[in-house]
């Protein structure tokens, strides 16, 4: 077939920004926009409305039996509790990702750890939205002391934690009893980096 590439060429994704000939905010949100592109395809324009998004981070904590803490957390666009990895927003200017993932470690699940690791990282709606999140191993966990836990408000208030082994958590999110995005990719990312004895991941610091 003309113009398929060879299968030895499909090993990434690559950055092809189309010029933009008109932006435009459609709704300024409290956390995200929604905006309306027109792009030059070449030979066509096209208009595009897309979710303007900051990005976010999330964590696989891990513990020395293997087991991956989750939070339980009500999402209310779909009406559901979730079961959910420690994640937040990048909504600190010039913040580092896995500092990032470090304070939302410490936020919601009062855990320090000592050690960290890039895990993957995805877009998870490319055709709507310009979410990326970087998803992190963390390991080493320690408690946050009593009089440095952050207070927790909202939905975040009524989160309940819970550990599972990596290996039943993977069941779960094949079986589709999970899902969060960044739970099934991370659990599953997890998973397969220890199947290759942790081999493919680089520090994250």
């Amino acid at each position: 077939m003309t113009g398929v590439p060879d299968a030895g060429a499909v090993t990434e994704d690559r950055p092809a920004p189309r010029p933009v000939v008109q932006h435009t905010v459609l709704h300024e949100g409290r956390v995200w926009d929604l905006v309306s592109d027109e792009v030059d395809l070449g030979e066509s324009r096209v208009v595009r409305e897309w979710v303007d998004h900051p990005g976010a981070v999330a964590v696989i904590a891990l513990d020395d039996e293997e087991r991956v803490l989750l939070l339980q957390q009500y999402r209310h666009p779909v009406r559901s509790e979730l079961w959910e990895p420690p994640a937040g927003l990048l909504d600190v200017e010039g913040e580092p990702h896995v500092d990032a993932a470090a304070r939302e470690l410490a936020e919601e699940a009062d855990l320090v750890a000592g050690a960290w690791w890039h895990l993957v990282d995805f877009y998870t709606t490319p055709g709507g939205s310009s979410e990326r999140i970087t998803v992190f191993l963390a390991r080493d966990l320690s408690p946050v002391p009593d009089d440095e836990r952050f207070e927790r408000t909202d939905e975040e208030a009524t989160m309940v934690p819970a550990w599972i082994a990596l290996d039943d958590a993977v069941d779960a999110a094949l079986g589709g009893r999970f899902h969060s995005p960044t739970a099934v990719t991370g659990i599953l990312a997890a998973a397969a980096a220890r199947s290759r004895g942790w081999s493919i991941l680089k520090p994250a610091r």
